[in-house]
């Protein structure tokens, strides 16, 4: 990861679950089985440079096994 979530993440949803999840044999190979889905929402962020901002995150993530490869999709204003 090459930045930090320093704030909570608001604004939570789900936009994909199991099959409509193009990933998901490999998270299952990578982090093991489970109910995942492909989540967003918006937090602030501090990247390496020590930049503070506002984006939006796309992360995956599975009841009991966490969220996981959370990704900037864009910076917010």
């Amino acid at each position: 990861m090459d930045f930090e979530i320093i704030s909570d993440i608001l604004d939570s949803e789900t936009f994909a679950q199991s099959s409509g999840i193009r990933e998901l044999q490999r998270l299952q190979k990578i982090y093991g089985k489970g109910r995942w889905r492909k989540c967003k929402g918006y937090a602030t962020v501090r990247l390496e440079d020590g930049t503070v901002l506002n984006a939006e995150l796309h992360w995956y993530e599975a009841h009991g096994i966490g969220k996981h490869e959370f990704k900037i999709k864009h910076y917010l204003e």
